[in-house]
């Protein structure tokens, strides 16, 4: 093939979103929302006309701008099978009264009215599957629930006409359950290398500390990490919001750790990168409470990797895979006496820890967005040719 003709499909590839509208459904209020932040500005550089579809909550936050349109549903329920049920009427209606070319729905919360809309109108329907549904600690459990959102995914999941997920060992299984195709669009941040952790800033720290950030929920060993916290060398900052914020919080003020833990809340995406590459160690450890989590690849682990911070991780296949390859973090059971263990062995071996952080520089090299970037534009580009 010339020179000539390659220009040529590439040029006509990155025009071919040029004009299409395309809408992205999720169940969030979009403030904190990294990974859709990511999503949506790369495919309106490549032309197309975004709108991001979420819910406004009682507290939510002012927006700040995007290049990309928005739009939050405000609901009366908050949590709970009402919530879905409110939400999902509420989305209905809007995509049917939305023009619109395409329409990607955030995981198994957001596809039915996706699906219905998209199939009546002949639009192009897309999945984005940030996690393994069926298979959270919320769900598995409860059989009832479990059953309901299995048929739904059973019913819509074939029905898209294209599919992409976080990891590939997720893939494979959704492939498997399915019996339709997902590509891999790995939750990575954008690259962001020579970050200094020496400027002033709103995070002033006396002691090394370990970083949690990400959702305070059930799963996500941090009772662990706070029962473990008296016997560390480093404090703990837990920096997000959940379902167990005033447990855990409770917790700590029981133990009388308020002095060895911190919780900063929620965080701005932009302060977050600073607080990160301020840590000594990133904490990414989950209980095997289902597929799901298992199969996690979570945005967290590069998170760390990009601010060269190395991470404590569950012995889970796709932490195990990556670090085989690239030797970033510290794999480690979820239980006090190993947490204890695996920090202190690292805060007092200096030559590993220092090898540990030259290979997330290394592998941030990699593990960024400007790579799966191209991969998502080129699954939206594939749509309209």
């Amino acid at each position: 093939m010339g020179t000539s003709q390659i220009c040529t499909d590439n040029c006509r590839s990155a025009l071919s979103l040029v004009s299409k509208k395309i809408l992205f459904t999720v169940t969030n209020d979009l403030s904190y929302d990294q990974r859709m932040h990511r999503i949506c500005t790369t495919v309106h550089s490549r032309g197309a006309q975004v709108t991001l579809v979420g819910r406004l909550r009682k507290h939510s936050k002012d927006l700040k701008q995007f290049p990309f349109a928005t739009k939050r549903l405000k609901c009366f329920f908050e949590k709970g099978k009402l919530f879905y049920l409110e939400f999902n009427f509420r989305l209905l209606l809007y995509i049917l009264v939305k023009r619109f070319d395409m329409v990607c729905a955030i995981d198994l919360d957001t596809l039915l009215p996706a699906t219905l809309v998209a199939k009546v109108r002949r639009k192009k329907l897309g999945y984005d599957a940030h996690e393994f549904f069926t298979e959270v600690p919320e769900v598995v459990h409860r059989k009832a629930v479990r059953y309901l959102w299995n048929g739904l995914a059973k019913f819509c999941i074939p029905k898209t006409d294209f599919r992409y997920t976080v990891g590939p060992k997720l893939a494979a299984k959704f492939e498997e359950k399915y019996g339709a195709p997902f590509q891999v669009v790995r939750n990575v941040p954008v690259y962001t290398p020579g970050l200094s952790a020496e400027k002033d800033s709103l995070f002033n720290f006396d002691t090394p500390f370990i970083l949690y950030q990400g959702a305070l929920n059930v799963g996500r060993g941090l009772e662990c990490l706070i029962h473990a916290a008296e016997s560390l060398m480093l404090s703990v900052v837990i920096a997000g919001e959940g379902d167990l914020s005033n447990e855990l919080r409770l917790l700590v003020k029981d133990k009388g750790l308020e002095h060895k833990v911190l919780f900063t809340g929620f965080v701005e995406p932009s302060d977050l990168k600073e607080l990160t590459r301020k840590a000594f160690l990133g904490y990414n450890l989950l209980e095997n409470m289902g597929l799901s989590y298992y199969y996690s690849l979570a945005n967290k682990f590069f998170d760390y990797t990009m601010a060269a911070v190395p991470c404590l991780n569950s012995p889970f296949p796709e932490y195990n895979a990556l670090n085989e390859k690239y030797n970033l973090s510290v794999s480690c059971n979820l239980n006090e006496k190993d947490i204890i263990e695996a920090i202190n062995e690292l805060v007092k071996n200096e030559n590993r820890y220092n090898q540990l952080k030259a290979n997330c520089i290394k592998a941030r090299e990699t593990l960024n967005w400007d790579k799966e970037a191209m991969i998502l534009a080129s699954i939206y580009e594939q749509q309209v040719q």
